[in-house]
């Protein structure tokens, strides 16, 4: 049975600033009081605990918890605040039902965005300069723009995986409710040989494959075409040839 700590949870955060000084003085305090709320669910909401905690400028004095039923201070404030607000039936049952009215309340709103929300990949294949080692550059699969975070990411030579000399970022958030991931293959690529960047994400039915070959080398390139030209002007000139001569003899 897993556990997931949902992170719907709220923070508020109040910064006491007073009156803003006057040019050239000095800040007197600053007093910043911190309210996090926080929701952790068992298969679903099998099993939902509320933990609601106090921090006042960094050190946490007051926390709820619905597996405790009740307020515990951790610094003499937090104590005196514990006893008070322990000694009123109605602001306890208020909170000790805080996971009906918040969690599961918000748990229903954000769960089909956060946990049913799948966005697929985009998958693209570049050869990138090394200025370490020699040769062609160095293959880079970048797989851009998916939800959720959790991906599997392999390279092929032909039909054989490439498990060795395959190097991989993080999964980096986008800020916009979407990952990236770059996965970079070592090994330089070699001439007539086919290399595929192939994705497993939850948002796909089946793998998808990103394929690469290395391009025909320009100069090579040219010489084929200039020899092939050559080969068809002779084939040609020998057929205007043959007719001319024949034509000639008739």
């Amino acid at each position: 049975m897993g556990r997931g700590a949902a992170a719907g949870a709220v923070l508020v955060a109040l910064v006491a600033l007073g009156a803003a000084p006057a040019a050239g003085a000095e800040l007197s305090a600053v007093l910043q009081e911190m309210v996090y709320h926080e929701c952790h669910f068992t298969n679903g909401t099998e099993r939902v605990r509320y933990v609601e905690r106090l921090i006042y400028n960094r050190e946490q004095y007051l926390m709820f918890d619905t597996d405790v039923g009740e307020f515990v201070g951790f610094t003499p404030r937090g104590e005196k605040c514990a006893t008070h607000w322990n000694s009123n039936p109605k602001w306890m049952e208020y909170k000790r039902t805080a996971v009906d009215w918040f969690c599961k309340f918000w748990y229903k709103t954000f769960t089909p965005f956060l946990t049913e929300r799948r966005v697929p990949p985009s998958v693209s294949i570049s050869l990138v300069p090394s200025s370490s080692q020699p040769g062609p550059g160095r293959l880079l699969c970048s797989v851009l723009d998916f939800y959720p975070a959790p991906i599997q990411v392999r390279w092929f030579q032909g039909q054989q995986e490439l498990s060795e000399h395959v190097v991989a970022t993080e999964v980096v958030p986008n800020g916009d409710w979407s990952y990236q991931l770059l996965v970079l293959l070592e090994t330089p690529p070699r001439r007539g040989l086919t290399y595929s960047c192939q994705v497993e994400h939850g948002s796909l039915e089946h793998p998808l494959s990103q394929s690469w070959e290395m391009p025909p080398d320009a100069a090579r390139s040219k010489m084929l075409t200039g020899i092939g030209g050559f080969v068809l002007g002779s084939l040609f000139l020998a057929l205007g040839l043959g007719f001319y001569l024949r034509k000639k003899s008739s």
